[in-house]
């Protein structure tokens, strides 16, 4: 119970950090990036597309231990943070499909799942974290935690931390 507290503090501290621009201030410095995310399950590809000055998707094919992928979608809000250029707060919403064999699966409280076949994964999923494109360089770094409700076989509630290394196009 513990975790989930500080868990809540720490989204409560992102959630009043973020400067509240408007949107035609805002630039995002790029409209398109592609890299790597690690993350707490899955460590894969992804994508982040700007559909405007402050919305954008992004798309993550992740890799699960030990055999296993899920595709993940997210529909996110950015917005500037600390009032310094290329570092923003984003946080939203989307889904995960995905399947993983046979194995002992880690959860965020500690324990661990034994699926005796393969099995498909189905859920809602949450993200909010700080993005920050380096000054003069296409390279984007972002730390978040994407919470996420497991349907298909759950349900169970999972909370894991991801870092994303990208490269952005103009």
């Amino acid at each position: 119970m513990k975790n989930y507290t500080y868990i809540l503090l720490l989204l409560a501290a992102f959630a009043f950090t973020g400067n509240h621009a408007k949107a035609q201030d805002y630039n995002p410095n790029y409209q398109i990036a592609a890299g790597l995310k690690f993350g707490g399950y899955e460590n894969g590809v992804s994508g982040k597309f700007f559909l405007d000055k402050t919305t954008s998707i992004e798309a993550i094919a992740g890799l699960r231990s030990p055999h296993g992928l899920v595709i993940t979608g997210l529909y996110e809000i950015n917005h500037t943070a600390f009032n310094v250029e290329g570092f923003r707060f984003y946080y939203g919403f989307g889904a995960h499909l995905g399947a993983v064999g046979a194995g002992y699966y880690q959860r965020f409280n500690g324990d661990k799942q034994l699926y005796t076949s393969s099995q498909i994964l189905l859920g809602a999923d949450g993200v909010i974290g700080l993005e920050y494109v380096i000054p003069q360089s296409p390279i984007a770094i972002s730390l978040d935690l994407n919470p996420r409700i497991e349907l298909a076989t759950g349900p169970f509630f999972d909370i894991a931390p991801g870092l994303g290394v990208k490269y952005c196009f103009k």
